[in-house]
């Protein structure tokens, strides 16, 4: 018995941060149930405090070289740290915008938090895992949480259709995703990538088992990110959900989405990096086509930025199908980036929402200069960022991406990223001409309250002194690829 003590220790102090957030969801769940309706602020307190400690935790048990837990299947690296920090980041800015719109819908309730804590329970154990029992587990965990926090709005029939069609075409994804699971573990003997990695390195692309297990797992990881040709469900989703669940379903669950693609293709089957790289060029291609081009066509706001989501996916198997660390890299800093310009587009959004209104059309935003100059200085920045103008963050890591993909002598896909870019352009810069030059619809007043403006303030100037400094993000996200 005490021969195992010392291993379930560092076990445990490995989990803290994840079991940080596991209390503070049981915390809430329970504590909701004694609270009367006018204590109900207390759950959004509660739920803040405990993201705040779990990112308080990554960086007490962070730094230095990967440890692992639980025989192995839980890894703790430079990459699990980085990512997770991320995730708590963008889930305290949630939060914190969605409080005024969910208050005014009668959704500020304890169901709301505690989904939204397992969800990110799920996410971060999707980033640390080190085995695809692990790895599935986290995303299944994730997946439930999001089926029911689309659903959430019960009076909403959009929102009931946006969660049928999300459940039924998730389940599918998960469904191929087993199935490549199934026949990588039959193909290895084993769940652990590190098992994988072995088989693929003796057998190589000569396993056709290995090779067809390598087919599915990338099509689970493409509905994931929500990647061309499976991303049907995106645009739906996006339109028919609470403007509060789309801000954390278009940031976090990226974020755990590159984890996994990372896990399974980097350390899992790299051997077969010529074969997977090939896919995720074509991959890539569509996804920058079609998200950018398609994007252009859209008078709701929430599907444009849908599609946006299909072309920034693109940049970021750009960054992986190039298979350097300076690619790799590059992919995460996009994943990053990405989920903080996200996260503010959709804060604003929910910040300009009046009562029942919800800011649906592009031309909800006609004349907010006007109605609100702060906000529309922060959506231009975000809008600018997103297309790629310098000097924000959205530039550099567009950048980084291409010089990656250069370095490998694939200059014909930049020159294709970098044309369907400018295309994309377009579509953001519309965005600020109306919030500019155009005249309100309706003269509306914004009313937010200070913690939002807050958060909105530190989220653009992290998109713009991350543009300018980027040195800092980009040597962690260097350090979890080690050559």
């Amino acid at each position: 018995m005490t021969t195992h003590m010392p291993s379930i220790a560092s076990s445990l102090v490995a989990i803290l941060p994840e079991l940080v957030i596991l209390v503070t969801a049981c915390t809430v769940l329970v504590a909701d149930l004694y609270t009367r309706e006018d204590q109900k602020e207390s759950n959004h307190s509660l739920t803040l405090a405990g993201l705040v400690a779990a990112l308080f935790a990554v960086g007490l048990v962070g730094g230095g070289s990967a440890s692992f837990a639980f025989t192995e299947s839980f890894v703790r690296d430079p990459m699990s740290d980085l990512l997770k920090g991320a995730i708590l980041v963008v889930t305290v800015l949630t939060f914190v915008y969605a409080k005024d719109y969910m208050r005014e819908r009668d959704m500020w309730v304890g169901e709301y938090h505690v989904l939204l804590l397992f969800a990110v329970l799920g996410a971060m154990i999707m980033v640390s895992a080190n085995g695809f029992l692990t790895l599935y587990l986290g995303l299944e965990l994730l997946s439930l949480c999001l089926y029911a926090l689309v659903a959430f709005d019960r009076d909403s029939k959009q929102g009931a259709e946006a969660a049928m069609k999300y459940f039924v075409l998730g389940a599918l994804g998960s469904g191929m995703l087993l199935y490549g699971i199934s026949m990588l573990y039959g193909a290895a003997g084993g769940f652990a990538f590190a098992d994988v990695a072995a088989a693929v390195a003796s057998q190589g692309n000569g396993d056709q088992i290995l090779v067809f297990g390598l087919v599915f797992a990338l099509i689970g990881i493409a509905f994931k990110f929500g990647a061309v040709p499976f991303h049907m469900w995106l645009p739906d989703v996006y339109q028919g959900a609470p403007t509060s669940i789309v801000l954390f379903l278009s940031s976090a669950p990226k974020i755990a989405a590159f984890a996994m693609a990372a896990r399974i293709l980097i350390e899992g089957l790299n051997g077969l990096q010529t074969d997977w790289g090939d896919i995720l060029v074509i991959l890539a291609v569509l996804s920058l086509a079609l998200g950018n081009v398609v994007a252009i066509a859209q008078q709701n706001i929430k599907r444009m930025l849908a599609y946006s989501t299909i072309s920034h996916v693109g940049f970021i198997f750009l960054g992986l199908l190039a298979g350097t660390q300076q690619g790799y890299a590059s992919a995460m800093f996009y994943s990053v980036v990405y989920a903080l310009m996200s996260a503010g587009a959709f804060g604003v959004l929910l910040m300009m929402s009046y009562r029942a209104q919800d800011v649906q059309n592009i031309d909800d935003l006609k004349g907010l200069s006007d109605r609100d100059p702060w906000l529309a200085a922060m959506m231009a920045l975000i809008m600018f960022s997103m297309a790629g103008v310098p000097p924000m963050v959205g530039f550099i890591a567009k950048l980084m991406v291409l010089e990656a993909v250069v370095a490998q002598g694939m200059v014909w896909l930049a020159i294709v990223a970098v044309v369907f870019s400018i295309i994309g352009a377009f579509y953001y810069l519309r965005v600020v001409k109306m919030i500019y030059f155009d005249k309100p619809v309706a003269d509306l007043p914004v009313t937010t309250n200070a913690s939002a403006r807050v958060a909105i303030t530190v989220n653009g100037a992290l998109i713009l002194l991350l543009g300018m400094y980027p040195a800092a993000l980009f040597s962690l996200c260097q350090k979890a690829f080690p050559i």
